[in-house]
């Protein structure tokens, strides 16, 4: 696939989506970025924004499988990853897989299950495989998992480890829609079955095809040396307990590439650092002063106080 021909079709994609997603141009581009980057999503909000919408938007607007998860109290982690049963007819054990075997995931609010249930999902989400009785089953290709969540201090909620959230390629929030995009979406009611009418513009192979071509995006190495300078500064600031890890770091590099396809373009510029710099390591850091109801604020907030210390290369 040559850059002109996935500009088009990401172009495609986007506005499939926003024939369902109402004013949130960044929040899709953010989530194609996600996608593209073979990796996983995070939507914290308030319940009613879209979130759950955006998610099914994406998989419909891909020809592929795809499974909703609606995380409980008393989920359990056979529930999500599959059970191994005795068949009697042949005489032997045989994986009957769960939800999780698709090609698109939609965990909805994962902070509803407790620990144990969330935990099933770190080795599907790093190494796209499950284990279940030693053996290793294969997830499909390609793979992604799109969580929700609401705000944490909503009742029976459970805070999502620091583990798993290293997981995450993004965390956005959906936010309100302004007045404009409101009217419309209260009149869209009069036409129903809107997001059944989406059709997929998208295949598979395409998606792969443009996973490989993402990571053919030129990033010049004073741009690496600008995304370890910003990690550097996250592990030593005074205001944060706990910086942003390897992995991060790997992430950020990723998704500047896919974010810088999303924009048109074949090679990655500052900006798409300072862009991603919150979506990507405001959930992974932990303010030395967090608190339940501000702590992707506060994250955000020192992200900022980091980056306008550190010199943007040109």
């Amino acid at each position: 696939m040559e850059f002109n021909d996935a500009y088009a079709r990401i172009g495609a994609l986007r506005t499939n989506l926003e024939r369902v997603i109402r004013g949130k141009r960044e929040v899709i581009d953010l989530a194609i970025s996600a996608l593209l980057a073979r990796g996983h999503l995070l939507i914290e909000d308030v319940p009613g924004v879209g979130k759950t919408t955006l998610a099914h938007g994406l998989a419909r607007s891909i020809n592929c499988s795809f499974q909703r998860i609606q995380f409980t109290s008393d989920l359990l982690p056979s529930d999500v990853i599959g059970v191994t049963v005795y068949n009697q007819a042949g005489h032997s054990f045989e994986f009957r897989p769960g939800p999780v075997f698709a090609n698109i995931v939609l965990a909805d609010e994962i902070n509803r299950a407790t620990p144990k249930t969330q935990s099933a999902l770190l080795e599907a989400m790093n190494d796209r495989q499950v284990s279940v009785d030693k053996e290793t089953h294969r997830l499909p290709s390609p793979f992604m998992l799109l969580a929700t969540q609401n705000p944490l201090e909503f009742s029976g909620t459970f805070p999502l480890p620091e583990s798993q959230l290293d997981r995450f390629t993004m965390c956005l929030k959906m936010g309100y829609p302004d007045e404009k995009d409101e009217r419309l979406i209260i009149k869209s009611l009069n036409s129903p079955h809107v997001m059944e009418s989406l059709t997929p513009v998208l295949t598979t192979a395409d998606i792969e095809s443009l996973q490989e071509l993402t990571e053919k995006v030129r990033v010049d190495e004073d741009l690496v040396g600008y995304i370890l300078a910003i990690s550097n500064a996250t592990r030593s600031h005074r205001a944060i307990r706990l910086g942003v890890s390897p992995r991060a770091t790997m992430t950020i590099y990723r998704a500047a590439q896919a974010f810088a396809l999303t924009s048109g373009r074949d090679y990655c510029i500052p900006d798409d650092i300072k862009y991603l710099c919150a979506p990507v390591f405001a959930h992974r850091i932990v303010a030395a002063s967090r608190g339940i109801d501000h702590g992707m604020e506060a994250a955000e907030g020192i992200l900022d106080e980091v980056l306008s210390s550190i010199e943007v290369p040109v």
